[in-house]
């Protein structure tokens, strides 16, 4: 077994690297990851990216948060401390509502914030992992899995007729900057 992990094809053009991207796939050649500078529409569905789960946890974080501040205010205002505040009732609704909203929006953000970092391993503190330097920069990366795909001759002919800058053999998985 080869001591290289991925293949690394640099492009200057977002077009070559989805000319590169389809060529790659019609000859059965599964694309690790595409790092580029800038959004290209369209790539998630060329390389078949899943929807994120994001809405999922934004969702059930604003409920918990909702759920929080009703229980939080029916707590205090009606069991804990009930006061007679103009013959009023202790349990208002429409009172509920501005606290139950802020709470739904705070535990949201937050929580989507903690599930962003949790995911992407982004951690505060943590030294970034690149494939190559320059993706970031002004280079469009696609990087293949050589494990997986084992004749790198053909790979390396198809990434160079759609316009393949550079051609790199990466034998680890991450670079680090430190």
């Amino acid at each position: 077994m080869s001591s290289i992990k991925y293949i690394l094809a640099s492009f200057d053009d977002p077009d070559n690297m989805m000319s590169g991207i389809d060529k790659l796939q019609e000859n059965n050649i599964k694309v690790y990851d595409a790092f580029t500078p800038m959004p290209i529409h369209g790539i998630e569905d060329k390389l078949g990216v899943k929807r994120s789960r994001l809405p999922i946890v934004a969702f059930i974080c604003g409920i918990t948060g909702t759920i929080a501040a009703f229980t939080m205010m029916y707590y205090m205002l009606v069991i804990d401390w009930p006061n007679n505040i103009g013959g009023k009732p202790a349990f208002a609704f429409p009172d509920f509502i501005p606290i139950m909203f802020e709470l739904t929006v705070l535990f949201c953000s937050y929580g989507m914030g903690i599930a962003f970092f949790y995911r992407t391993h982004l951690f505060p503190g943590r030294a970034p992992r690149v494939m190559d330097f320059r993706a970031t920069d002004d280079r469009f990366v696609l990087a293949i899995d050589a494990n997986e795909n084992t004749d790198h001759v053909k790979i390396d002919s198809l990434l160079k007729d759609s316009g393949a800058v550079e051609i790199k053999y990466n034998d680890r998985k991450y670079v680090s900057y430190e």
